[in-house]
Parts: structure tokens; sequence; C-alpha cells
């Protein structure tokens, strides 16, 4: 993949040399440089889109000094810079950040061809391309999750050689984080969103110059000098969204979190993925974390329906393994009992393996509307597509 424009207009962008950079992908996945207007915005350097999981994408504008302090609270946090390898797509925040961080250091990076999507084999073709000693790189748990599916030699060798794996984009599970560990992998975990210039609290403390705090209501909100200068255009969502206070500028997250003595931040989930059924609230991270323990389960998402009967009803998108049993008993899955429905066998299977392992009170959580696929829909830059999820349930319920 040819990121020489990119990187050139990147470049000129943070030197005030050049107008803002949007960054997105062309038929063949080759890299596309956009220049945007940005008025009333000064030393504006780069805009990019929110990704658009939970609905329309906004174009987040990043200026020079918040890209720059970005790069360097991540340096430090590394312990260094080094050659990054880009992974990711550009047109979103943290596959800008690769080569911005790499502009910042002044070393060249690598990028891997993403035209036939993120595969083990040009992932690990792309590593053995580095020559810097000190290398990172940046992905989300569904592609650190496909490199340690039964890996090569050469990719768990590529893997080990990364001084920092950065880890972001979605909840990572503690199974992913354990086997990484057992790998040798480097692994830190991120959290962040455009707004803040991608990912500013590392393994759940802050980067230098990033504030954190929990609201009221539970809501997480991050300070300091990442944030985004705010939304192109759009300024009432720009107030709705940042707020200055005590002296520090606030970006005010979708996500709830908790803080403990020791400053560490624990995401606990989005504030919108609190399922309200038959009057108890149930968290939808917690059942998709319940579900992924399943031996025939790969991965899941979880999320509220419109119900007649319970308000919300609790409903879950289901990757499932070929021929994996999904209620610990050994024998075939019952997705292939010859005559049975799989979406009945499945939410079958699950609900009663749920009513074994929880209280009777809490059976409610167990799913009423399961749907099983060969993996969860993603959108382009590794995320699940939660609109396209929810439609899918919400039409699967309501036929029932």
């Amino acid at each position: 993949m040819n990121i020489e424009p990119a990187l050139k207009a990147l470049a000129a962008a943070l030197h005030g040399e050049g107008p803002a950079v949007e960054l997105s992908a062309g038929p063949n996945g080759e890299p596309v440089v956009s220049f945007v207007e940005t008025p009333g915005i000064e030393d504006a350097a780069v805009v990019v889109r929110t990704s658009g999981s939970t609905g329309t994408p906004k174009a987040t504008v990043l200026t020079v000094d918040a890209l720059a302090a970005s790069s360097m609270a991540t340096a430090f946090a590394l312990k260094g810079e080094g050659q990054w390898l880009l992974a990711l797509p550009l047109q979103y925040v943290a596959g800008v950040q690769v080569l911005v961080r790499s502009l910042f250091a002044g070393t060249r990076p690598w990028a891997m061809d993403l035209s036939n999507g993120f595969t083990t084999e040009g992932f690990t073709a792309a590593a053995l391309e580095l020559t810097d000693k000190i290398r990172f790189t940046s992905l989300v748990p569904a592609q650190l999750k496909r490199l340690l599916d039964d890996p090569s030699a050469d990719t768990l060798a590529v893997l080990r050689r990364f001084n920092g794996i950065l880890l972001g984009g979605g909840p990572v599970s503690q199974a992913l984080l354990g086997a990484a560990r057992d790998a040798g992998l480097r692994v830190v975990t991120t959290y962040g969103a455009a707004e803040t210039a991608g990912g500013c609290v590392y393994d759940g403390f802050p980067l230098e110059g990033v504030a954190v705090r929990v609201a009221e209501d539970g809501r997480i909100h991050l300070g300091g000098a990442t944030l985004a200068a705010g939304y192109l255009d759009a300024p009432r969502l720009t107030a709705e969204a940042f707020t200055d206070d005590d002296g520090i500028r606030w970006y005010r997250t979708n996500d709830l979190g908790t803080l403990d003595s020791d400053g560490r931040l624990t995401v606990l989930g989005r504030a919108d993925d609190v399922i309200i059924t038959g009057g108890v609230k149930v968290s939808a991270l917690h059942v998709q974390e319940e579900l992924e323990k399943f031996d025939g389960v790969t991965a899941a998402f979880v999320a509220g329906v419109e119900s007649a009967a319970w308000g919300q009803a609790v409903a879950a998108y289901v990757a499932v393994s070929d021929g994996a049993s999904l209620d610990g008993s050994s024998g075939a899955s019952p997705l292939a009992a010859s005559g049975t429905d799989p979406g009945a066998a499945l939410g079958a299977a699950l609900g009663a393996a749920l009513a074994e392992q929880w209280h009777r009170t809490l059976g409610l959580l167990a799913p009423k509307t399961v749907l099983p696929a060969s993996g969860l829909i993603m959108l382009p830059n590794g995320k699940p597509d939660r609109l396209a999820m929810i439609e899918r349930l919400n039409a699967l319920h309501q036929g029932k």
C-alpha cells in the first residue's frame, strides 16, 4: 500500500504548511488524500470521521497541538519511539495516528496491504519488512484474536519482536489478554476516541497530560491536551460533547466507568448498553462476557430489543464455531441437530447453560433472542457494526 502521498500531506499539515487532511480508502484500498477547510479552527491538521458504529459519523477536527501532545505522551508511555507497522484503515484515528507518530518520531512506517482485508499472512509478511530494533503496531481485538488462532512460528516470532502492541477500539476479553501473555506478547490496552486523538488511557491509566474523571451519572469524562477542537460545522454537537470545567476542557464520552483508589479506570460499557428488561437493569457487556465463555462461542454482541412483554428483551448476535458444543458437554453442536432450527437450538442451549450457571433470580439475563452466525458484522475499522446487528436482532425478535 502506497502511503507516501498521505505522509507528505500530513507532514505539511503538521508543520503548518498545508490545509487539514482527511484520509479515506479508495476502491482498491489505496489511501485517498482530501484537503478540508476548517473555518474558525486554528492549526487544524487532521479531520477524522468517528466510526459510526452507533450512528451517523461526525467529522472530528484534530489540531497540531493535540496530535503532538498525543504522540509525545505515547512515546513516554511506551518508553521510546520506534518504527510503526500500519495494520488499520487510514480513515480512522488509530490508523492516522500510526503515521502521525512516525512523523513526529522521524521514523519510516510500513503499511501492510489491506486490499483483501486483514489476514494473518499479510500481517506477518509486512512485519518482516520492519528494520528498526524498536517497533510498534496498533490492532483491534478481532485482529489480535485472528493472529493468535493457531499461529505459525513466523507469526509468533514477528509478534514477539514488537516492543508494544497497542490494543484498542473495543472491549478486550480476559481470555484474549491471557492468550497474548502466554504467547509472550507485550500488549498495551488503550481507551480513547477520535475526540481524544485516539487512545489516551493505557492499561487503565491516563497518559501524561490527560485527565480522567467519572461524573455522577457514571459517565467517563476525558480531558487535557489531546482533545479535539470539536466537530466540523457542527457547533451544537460540539457544545454537547465538550465542556470547560475547573480550567480543564473535557470530552463527555458515552461510556460508563469507575476509578479505583489508584486512579485506574475500568470501562464498564456504553451508557446505552444498559438493558432494562422486566424492571431489571442488565449490562449488555456482562452478558456478552458470559456468552463468550462457552466453548462454541467465538464472539458475541448483546443488545436490548423492543418487547411488548418486557419493555426490552436481551438479544444476542453470536459467532459460533463449527462442530462445537455450547453446553460444555461432548458431542455435536446443537446447531448441527437434524431438523432443529439453529436459532432456537442455540438459544435453548445458551439459556439452559446460563440458568444452570446463575441463580434463579438471574435467569432474566439469558438472551431471549439469539441469532447465530459464522462471525459478527464488522465495520472497516474492525469494530462491531452495532447498528446492523441490532437491526437484525430486532427483526428476528419481532418475527417470533
